[in-house]
């Protein structure tokens, strides 16, 4: 490694250390571990040898380490050394001492400075990828804010938070939301994963999860514990429904969550530009919850029948359409919010014996 290249190389170090925060004690010790892997696959592995960046001027040296024996001894030449040459070496050597013996090995050194630069660039991209994962690790299961830079053919939205991108496909796009390059928006960051290369973000505007963090947020009862949300069920840009639940007789839950003049639910239903939103009493009861989840549709009855997790309803011919809801979007939701089957007949076919 010629001297300024070596000093070049060091300061980059600095660099990197500075802005990325990568050590560059770490980075030295990595090139020299891949340096001495080239060196021993190219010179022999029997060779017990080291290789030494100097921290100071960035020279690249090689050094042979062999056991010190005793001279009239058949000994290893990759590993040991006769006590006469030894002393030639260094003056006050013993037998069983270690001696380091500079190799002299120009292509190979003249070779490091790129070698290293390419570890580096490595070590770097692993680093960066280990800090987006750990940066967006600790946000996963919450909302992010971020600013959308571009939107491709493929209709993908490219959002940047912070310098780092991540991209909403259309399939957790809702279909109620409008996307504009330059605008800022909330998306629920539904996972991060680790990969080969960079880490997965899954970002969603469909997610139940941003509904139910859009409740914490706009909701002071929720974050404090006063109000617990039991389920979430949605078919985003159109309607949801959200089942809660307080221990506190004395607080009025729905009341709670649309807040006062309907302030609250008013701007969680903004955020999901109109989406329709549900707020029901979460029961203890399976029927009683089944029925109430069922809302606006007045119900006569439910069975449960748990060996086909089925709730079968029974309402009146003039609610059946409620219950249903328009293209079966009530009873979807129903089915989603309560984990179960949802079976609704009206009284008729029932007494019909249908």
């Amino acid at each position: 490694m010629k001297s300024k290249d070596a000093k070049i190389f060091l300061e980059a170090l600095d660099e990197l250390e500075k802005e990325k925060g990568i050590s560059k004690e770490n980075l030295l010790s990595t090139v020299e571990q891949a340096l001495l892997a080239a060196y021993k696959k190219n010179y022999g592995e029997e060779e017990n040898v080291e290789v030494e960046i100097d921290r100071e001027t960035g020279d690249v040296k090689i050094y042979e380490i062999k056991t010190v024996v005793p001279t009239e001894d058949l000994y290893d030449a990759a590993v040991e050394i006769a006590y006469d040459d030894a002393l030639e070496i260094k003056k006050r050597v013993k037998i069983g001492d270690t001696i380091k013996i500079e190799v002299n090995c120009e292509e190979f050194r003249r070779n490091a400075i790129q070698n290293g630069k390419q570890i580096v660039i490595q070590k770097v991209r692993e680093a960066e990828r280990e800090y987006v994962y750990d940066r967006f690790k600790v946000r996963e299961h919450d909302i992010i804010n971020g600013i959308i830079r571009r939107i491709d053919e493929r209709k993908n939205i490219f959002i940047e938070f912070d310098g780092i991108e991540a991209i909403l496909p259309p399939v957790e796009q809702s279909p109620a939301d409008t996307y504009r390059v330059g605008e800022r928006i909330k998306v629920y960051l539904a996972e991060v994963e680790k990969t080969n290369k960079f880490p997965k973000i899954i970002i969603s505007r469909k997610h139940e999860g941003l509904l139910r963090k859009l409740f914490e947020l706009e909701i002071p009862e929720i974050t404090s514990g006063l109000i617990e949300i039991k389920a979430v069920a949605r078919e985003a840009g159109s309607r949801a429904k959200v089942a809660v639940y307080s221990t506190d007789s004395n607080i009025d839950t729905v009341g709670a969550c649309i807040g006062q003049k309907g302030l609250r639910i008013k701007n969680i239903v903004n955020e999901l530009n109109g989406e329709k939103i549900d707020i029901v009493i979460w029961k203890e009861s399976v029927e009683e919850f089944v029925s109430a989840v069922l809302s606006p549709a007045k119900v006569i009855s439910v069975e449960v029948v748990e060996e086909e997790n089925t709730a079968r309803v029974i309402v009146d011919n003039s609610q059946l359409s409620l219950a249903i809801g328009k293209n079966g979007q009530n009873a979807r939701l129903a089915a989603k919010l309560t984990g179960m089957r949802v079976d609704i007949k009206t009284l008729d076919r029932v007494e019909e014996g249908e």
